[in-house]
């Protein structure tokens, strides 16, 4: 039995896109729509948004920190409380850095989580780019 999730939520897409028919917003929902919001909760600073100050994840100003153990462990203390500030609908498991690219300015950071409710166990990859925007790429 396929039970209705339709209480994970449904919002614009990230970057918001429109349909090239219908000139209408494309909407996600579900698991997709939880994975796009934390996308967007790891890159935004707090203050950025007027009607939510708080909403957000310092990372930024980590930019320019060597990848110590005390940074990753702040890197991974910033990730944890937005997540359970901000993002009710999951349960966060672990959280994985991996600097193979750090050369290039990029710290790939894995976050597995239980969705709750139905237990559906996800992740996904944010890469945290330690340099300038220039060159940068697609998050997905």
């Amino acid at each position: 039995m396929d039970r209705p999730k339709s209480f994970l939520g449904t919002g614009w897409s990230f970057p918001p896109r429109f349909d090239a028919n219908s000139a209408r917003l494309e909407m996600v929902s579900d698991e997709e729509d939880i994975r796009q919001s934390l996308i967007i909760l790891l890159s935004t600073m707090p203050g950025e948004r007027p009607t939510k100050p708080k909403y957000g994840c310092d990372l930024h100003s980590l930019i320019f920190e060597p990848l110590t153990g005390p940074t990753r462990y702040l890197i991974k203390d910033m990730i944890r409380t937005a997540v359970l500030f901000f993002e009710p609908r999951i349960e966060l498991e672990d959280i994985e850095l991996d600097p193979s690219d750090e050369a290039e300015g990029i710290i790939r950071v894995t976050l597995h989580y239980l969705i709750k409710t139905v237990n559906v166990r996800s992740n996904i990859v944010y890469p945290f780019y330690k340099i300038e925007g220039t060159n940068v790429t697609d998050v997905a």
